[in-house]
């Protein structure tokens, strides 16, 4: 019975927990963390199982955010969130798809682990401030005050967001053309003027190590980078994130991946992520849930 209802809820706990660490992996942990926890609790006694979880997952990734924090930031280069591959069905929940995309990520990394955990819960999944009270050990006033500083620092740091498309994945696909065949021109003509790219090697393979801002600049970039790659054997369309991605794939292996920020029809956003440690994972699907239309209670 308690591993029924664990599986059950699955999917919402370990987007929950994803969206709260911006890594799968230590996701996971937390779900494991969480699934001991709940293996030990007389089942009886729980009312309300989701619920449970939840806050059991809730605490635990609050924990684990607080402990991860400081060496991110001595992380080597720039950090960007360990992807996950998502089902084409996210884009439909503009929500969802917005909340796990990479720019949206990257914002959640500048607020402190309580904001971070308030802003998920509240404004992702719709728990009440009385709810989240319950989860986080704050008074409901407290956590009101908390949920409107984080939203007010999200909202003006948030970018546009187009989760991947029929049409997001034609612009890739002309992306991918020109810089196969060193349009620059083309290239250019694709790309936002404001457009930013960062990549991610965590210091353990070949990556810049700093954002690359301006439609000129990246597009040069991305040329030289296409020239290096040239004996990859293989790319392939994927969807992480919710967004548009592409994987490079050198001797049948994984080598790196590409998510795209599209507004407007213009590439606003690229986000390489070469570290290996956050590509081992990247190969199978994650179910995502926001758990609606009444998160809290079965």
């Amino acid at each position: 019975m308690a591993e029924d209802a664990f599986t059950e809820h699955r999917p919402l706990l370990f987007t929950i927990a994803y969206e709260m660490l911006g890594s799968a992996t230590d996701a996971e942990d937390v779900l494991q963390e969480s699934y001991l926890r709940w293996r030990a609790v007389d089942q009886a006694t729980v009312e309300y199982p989701r619920a449970y979880l939840v806050r059991t997952v809730t605490r635990q990734a609050l924990n684990h955010l607080r402990a991860v924090k400081a060496r991110r930031e001595e992380y080597v280069g720039a950090w960007l969130p360990e992807p996950i591959r998502t089902a084409p069905e996210v884009s439909d929940d503009a929500i969802l798809a917005e909340s796990v995309s990479m720019a949206m990520l990257l914002v959640l990394e500048t607020l402190n682990p309580t904001e971070r955990a308030v802003f998920v819960l509240h404004d992702v999944f719709g728990y009440t401030h009385g709810e989240i009270a319950a989860s986080i050990g704050k008074t409901e006033v407290t956590v009101r005050q908390i949920a409107h500083r984080a939203r007010r620092h999200v909202h003006a740091r948030r970018r546009r967001f187009e989760p991947d498309s029929d049409g997001t994945r034609q612009i890739v696909q002309r992306f991918l053309h020109a810089a196969a065949t060193g349009e620059l021109q083309a290239l250019m003509d694709l790309l936002a003027p404001e457009v930013v790219q960062i990549s991610d090697g965590g210091g353990k393979v070949v990556a810049a190590r700093r954002p690359i801002t301006g439609r000129a600049d990246v597009a040069r970039f991305v040329l030289r980078v296409s020239r290096s790659h040239a004996v990859l054997s293989h790319v392939e369309h994927a969807v992480y994130n919710g967004m548009p991605a592409a994987r490079f794939l050198a001797g049948g292996e994984l080598d790196w991946l590409l998510a795209f920020e599209i507004h407007n029809g213009r590439i606003t956003g690229l986000y390489g992520v070469r570290n290996p440690d956050k590509l081992h994972g990247a190969e199978a699907l994650c179910p995502l849930d926001r758990g609606e239309p009444q998160p809290w209670k079965p």
